[in-house]
């Protein structure tokens, strides 16, 4: 029997952001790409985001957490996931803070109440090699990009927050079909990690509309670090405060740049929906 088969999951969302969980500390069980696909043909586990939860690297971590896009790849930060991870291992307990690592580094999370969380995701980076670009450019904050061919480009902010985001403000969401945008941006050759596509409403400095072409998963109903870049680029056109609410097709998230320290604040909600056991079934063409 393969070594994932019957092992217990949990199904959440943040704001309709479809996360899975797999505890998988304490073995040495290892997951390529078809083992995460087949995870999502599960009845009802279709996910944006699998978090995997991995014993802690660093000390003072409450754990490891490998996130899969639903394509199979890995992913640097979910904030919406790790606010859902945050409730799983939180449950039952009186604990109210958590330190969780993944690939993009260590995330401060706190319990706002029973089903919201605040979630530290770090200082954002605005340097080429850093969001990563495959080449220099005069301003990461201003990159012309056309949406289609022959038509003018378009100026796209760059800025890694735990993944690479390129940011497009535009007058009104309605009038652009993200589908059809979404996958030829995240391919884009200037991306070679690809990139989390954001077309931006500012309602006003308090409030910023969003819709989100994620890269490993496509359109979604809310990204946590979207969201955080989408905040970060608004403030440095100065189109923004610091902290402002950001209205995705799931829901709002509330994010804050402090001055204090240059770190990103996310704060929302997480929602269960049930827990389940991995079919045997999903795993019989995948060697042991």
């Amino acid at each position: 029997m393969h070594p994932l088969a019957l092992r217990p999951v949990t199904k959440m969302n943040g704001l309709g952001n479809e996360i899975v969980i797999l505890d998988l500390r304490g073995t040495s069980c290892e997951l390529g790409i078809a083992a995460v696909k087949a995870i999502g043909r599960g009845d009802a586990l279709a996910f944006d985001q699998l978090m995997v939860l991995r014993d802690p690297r660093s000390p003072g971590t409450d754990a490891y957490v490998q996130i899969y896009n639903s394509d199979g790849s890995e992913a640097g930060a979910c904030g919406n996931g790790i606010r859902c991870v945050a409730w799983s291992l939180l449950r039952g307990t009186q604990r109210r803070t958590l330190r969780l690592e993944t690939a993009a580094g260590v995330l401060d999370c706190r319990r706002q109440g029973e089903w919201s969380f605040a979630l530290d995701m770090g200082r954002p980076r605005f340097a080429w090699r850093d969001i990563p670009l495959a080449a220099p450019v005069e301003d990461t904050g201003a990159i012309p990009l056309r949406f289609a061919r022959g038509e003018a480009p378009m100026l796209a902010a760059a800025v890694n927050m735990g993944n690479p985001h390129a940011v497009f403000f535009v007058d009104d969401l309605d009038a652009y079909d993200l589908a059809s945008i979404g996958p030829q941006l995240e391919h884009d050759p200037l991306f070679p990690e690809r990139a989390n596509i954001s077309l931006a409403q500012v309602a006003s400095r308090g409030h910023i509309l969003a819709r989100v072409w994620e890269r490993g998963a496509g359109l979604t109903r809310a990204c946590g670090s979207a969201a955080c870049a989408v905040l970060v680029a608004a403030v440095q056109k100065n189109i923004a405060d610091r902290a402002a609410k950001v209205s995705l097709p799931g829901g709002d998230l509330m994010v804050a740049w402090r001055e204090s320290d240059d770190h990103v604040v996310l704060t929302g909600p997480v929602e269960f929906e049930f827990e389940t056991l991995l079919d045997p079934l999903l795993f019989e063409d995948l060697a042991a």
